[in-house]
């Protein structure tokens, strides 16, 4: 159901409010790239700073823009409150997403079976395609493809999940549990799709959402020579897109390249002056900005 290159799409904003019109600006820019699909309101997205109505509105107004373009959306709508989890579920739903993706729980550190109990409650209330996020590194704890597996077969709107563990150990066994697996790290793309993955949600790609493409296209394809050329291609901005903690640096490249105010909320900042400059040189040495 979902392959591809899905952008992890930044959420602009202009003096403190979201920007509309400058995410409308982004999502076009997507469609003529010819991605897959766009995920509002993810990590990138700067949900955790976002109040319940902006992320009601960033969803809708994705939902909108990308309605009769071939994107598909997967809305962000995780929490580390089940409850809450269900609510924004019910509202992407509503809206009209194509599918939701479900980050584990955060900061109170589930078991595996509370991580089980966590997604089928959701999965149980709301019956829309849904993407597990599993990403150790934001929230402290990993799902198990034992788990995966339970979810896999108790769930039939459970399909796919995002991998950004950096384990391709896990990726392998993931990849056997049935469930579609998307890279969830821009620089683990091409060994994961090798061991069975079949796209990415991508950071990198709000900047050249095309190249990711090319490389996701030739592995995809077995492909792998023009696979590995594109990978060395992009690996250095994929390399200083994590410089400082996503999205600080993908958000000074874009305000750089005149595509965002690169403003963030706090408690994200603006990067360090050094990190600055190297972000810059990325940018004029992938030839999308000049000295």
């Amino acid at each position: 159901m979902f392959m591809g290159v899905y952008t992890a799409l930044i959420t602009p904003f202009n003096k403190g409010r979201f920007d509309r019109v400058a995410y409308e600006r982004q999502i076009a820019f997507q469609v003529k790239s010819g991605v897959s699909g766009i995920v509002p309101v993810g990590t990138t997205g700067e949900s955790p700073t976002l109040s319940h109505d902006e992320h009601h509105k960033v969803i809708e107004t994705a939902i909108a823009v990308a309605r009769g373009t071939g994107l598909q959306v997967i809305a962000g709508t995780g929490s580390n409150s089940t409850d809450e989890a269900i609510d924004l579920t019910r509202h992407a739903k509503k809206a009209g997403a194509d599918a939701v993706l479900l980050v584990n729980p955060y900061y109170n550190k589930p078991t595996q079976e509370g991580l089980f109990l966590h997604f089928k409650s959701i999965a149980d209330a709301v019956h829309i395609p849904i993407v597990l996020y599993n990403i150790p590194g934001r929230t402290s704890v990993t799902m198990a493809t034992s788990t995966m597996l339970r979810l896999a077969k108790a769930c039939k709107n459970i399909v796919a999940v995002k991998d950004a563990a950096g384990n391709l150990d896990l990726t392998t066994e993931a990849a056997a549990t049935g469930l579609t697996v998307l890279s969830g790290d821009d620089s683990l793309t091409l060994p994961m799709m090798a061991v069975g993955a079949r796209g990415v949600v991508s950071v990198v790609s709000n900047i050249v959402p095309a190249i990711v493409k090319q490389l996701v296209d030739a592995a995809a394809a077995g492909d792998y020579n023009i696979a590995r050329h594109v990978h060395h291609m992009l690996y250095p901005l994929i390399k200083v897109m994590f410089v400082e903690t996503n999205p600080i640096p993908v958000k000074t490249a874009m305000g750089f390249l005149g595509r965002d105010t690169a403003e963030m909320r706090l408690p994200l900042c603006p990067p360090s002056a050094e990190n600055a400059k190297l972000i810059r040189r990325a940018l004029v040495a992938a030839g999308l900005l000049k000295k």
